[in-house]
């Protein structure tokens, strides 16, 4: 069954949409089970979304915890619950903000450092080998396209 969107797009765009949303979502599940291995790897009592948050302090370095809550797209409270157990993991500590020290600062410890860049090597790693046997012109095919797709979801 057709929606009213797909109503008013050529057959062959048509198609072409069908085949990307199926595409996507096999691909969607796949990441999501690759993020629940990862998490596992870094503790197995971790959720997924804890690892999206020290992947987050991993690249972008302390914040406080409206930021981080902020980055990743959910509410202070579940953000809070999970640097609570990350903190009681060792992997995450609380700072005072330099610029205002009624703020605290959430950063990784250097052992969630060292945990989180073994992590994502492994990981690294994994994706490289998969993709090896394509030539630059497809990497570079698929890397534009995905960052045009990402950037669609920012507006």
């Amino acid at each position: 069954m057709r929606t009213p969107e797909q109503s008013r797009l050529s057959p062959g765009k048509a198609v072409a949409m069908e085949s990307l949303d199926i595409q996507l979502s096999l691909l969607w599940r796949r990441a999501r089970a690759i993020n629940q291995e990862l998490t596992r790897s870094v503790h197995p009592d971790m959720e997924p979304a804890a690892y999206g948050l020290l992947s987050v302090l991993l690249h972008q370095g302390a914040m406080r915890l409206t930021e981080l809550a902020k980055c990743i797209g959910v509410g202070k409270p579940s953000v809070s619950r999970q640097i609570t157990f990350l903190q009681k993991l060792g992997l995450v500590h609380k700072e005072a903000d330099p610029g205002d020290g009624r703020a605290q600062l959430i950063d990784l410890t250097e052992g969630g450092r060292e945990k989180l860049i073994a992590v994502q090597a492994r990981r690294q790693e994994s994706f490289h080998a998969r993709l090896s046997h394509w030539d630059e012109a497809e990497l570079s095919v698929l890397a534009a396209s995905l960052t045009k797709l990402n950037d669609e979801y920012l507006n």
